[in-house]
C-alpha cells in the first residue's frame, strides 16, 4: 500500500516531502561559489581584521557589564532606603488613621456617626453596646411619658387585645427575653411592652387607647395559653431599645429620624387561677364555637391581636368557671374592674 502524503490542516494541498540534513548541507555546498583570485587578498584582509573587533566588542561588553552591575548594585540600594522611608512614613499616618477614626464614632450628642474602617462590625457593635449604647438611646423616665398621644387615633369604650410574652428562658442576641405574667406582677411601675418587630403587631398597638384591656398570653413555652390580664397605661411611644446596639432586638435601620417600632405601657391587674391552654381554645374555635372568628387562632405567628368584645366576655368567664371548679380564686389588684 503506497504512503499517504502528508496534507495541511484543512486537508486542502499536499505538503512537501523533507529532506534530510544531509541532503540540505550537500545542496548548500553546491552553491557557494569559489572566490576568484582577486578577491583572495580582500578575504585574508578580513580574516585578520575580524580577531581585533571581535576583542573590541568583548571588551565593551565587559565595560557595560561591569557598569550595569554597578547600576544594578545603586539601584538596590536606593530601593532599600526608599522602602525603610515608606514604612517610616506609613508607620505614623497609620496611627493617626486609627486615632481620628475613634475620634469619629460618636458625636457630641452620643449619636453614632459612621463605622471605622479600622475595627470590624462586630468589635463596633461590641464597644457602643458597652460604651455608648445608652447614651444613643437612653430610656426616658416612665412619669415623664404621657398617659395619652396625639397621634393614636380615638375609639369609644374599652378595646380588648392578646399580647404575647414568653415565660421561660430563651436568648436573643446573649440576652435572656424571658417575661411572664408573675414578672409583670412584680412590677411597680408600668412596663413598656418593648421588642416587637412586626409591623401587623405594632400597628395594633398604635391603635390602643389608655384603659384598653389585653390578655396576657404565655408563648413559646411548654403549656402556652392565656395566663391573665393586664391594662394599657401609657399608649404607644418609640422603643427606643430598636436603636440600642446590644438589645436582643436591635435594629440598626431604626433611628431618630426614621422611628420604626413602638410600645407601650402596662400594668398587672388579673393572673388566673387557672391558665386556658392553648389546645382548649382550639377546641372553642371550631366551627360554631364563641372563638370561631378569633384572631390569635387565625394567625397564629401574630404576637398582638385584637379580640372583639363577645370574645372576652367568654374568655373571662371560663377562667372564672375553670377557677371556681379547682377551687381557686384569681390573683387581682384593687385597681381591677
Amino acid at each position: 500500500m503506497p504512503p499517504r502524503k502528508r496534507t495541511r490542516d484543512d486537508g486542502d494541498e499536499p505538503v512537501a516531502k523533507r529532506r534530510s540534513s544531509r541532503q540540505a548541507a550537500a545542496a548548500a555546498a553546491a552553491s557557494i561559489k569559489k572566490p576568484d583570485v582577486k578577491d583572495q587578498a580582500s578575504v585574508d584582509k578580513a580574516k585578520k581584521a575580524a580577531p581585533s573587533r571581535t576583542k573590541e566588542r568583548t571588551t565593551a561588553s565587559e565595560k557595560d557589564e561591569s557598569k550595569g552591575d554597578s547600576v544594578k548594585k545603586t539601584n538596590r540600594a536606593t530601593a532599600k532606603s526608599a522602602t525603610a522611608t515608606t514604612v517610616e512614613k506609613k508607620t505614623p499616618a497609620k496611627k493617626g488613621s486609627k486615632a481620628k477614626a475613634k475620634r469619629e464614632e460618636v458625636d457630641d450628642d452620643g449619636e453614632v456617626k459612621e463605622e471605622t474602617k479600622t475595627s470590624s462590625k462586630s468589635e463596633k457593635v461590641a464597644k457602643d453596646a458597652a460604651k455608648s449604647s445608652r447614651a444613643v438611646s437612653e430610656d426616658p423616665d416612665i412619669d415623664s411619658i404621657p398617659t395619652t398621644n396625639p397621634d393614636a387615633p380615638r375609639h369609644d369604650g374599652e378595646w380588648y387585645w392578646l399580647m404575647k410574652a414568653e415565660p421561660e428562658s430563651r436568648f436573643e442576641n446573649g440576652i435572656d427575653v424571658r417575661f411572664s405574667i408573675d414578672d409583670l406582677r412584680s412590677r411597680e411601675k408600668p412596663e413598656g411592652w418593648d421588642g416587637i418587630r412586626a409591623y401587623a403587631a405594632r400597628n395594633h398597638m398604635r391603635n390602643m387607647n389608655a384603659g384598653d384591656k389585653a390578655f396576657f398570653y404565655h408563648s413559646n413555652c411548654k403549656e402556652p395559653g392565656i395566663a391573665g390580664v393586664m391594662e394599657i397605661v401609657k399608649e404607644f411611644s418609640e422603643d427606643k431599645s430598636a436603636r440600642r446596639p446590644g438589645t436582643p432586638y436591635y435594629d440598626p435601620q431604626s433611628s431618630k429620624d426614621n422611628i420604626r417600632w413602638s410600645l407601650v405601657h402596662v400594668e398587672f391587674r388579673k393572673k388566673f387561677a387557672v391558665p386556658i391552654g392553648l389546645k382548649e381554645l382550639r377546641e372553642l374555635g371550631k366551627p360554631g364555637g364563641p372563638l370561631e372568628n378569633m384572631m390569635m387562632l387565625k394567625q397564629g405567628r401574630l404576637s398582638v391581636s385584637r379580640v372583639s368584645a363577645e370574645e372576652w366576655k367568654a374568655l373571662n368567664e371560663i377562667a372564672d368557671k375553670k377557677a371556681q371548679e379547682a377551687g381557686l380564686k384569681h390573683e387581682t389588684t384593687k385597681l381591677v374592674k
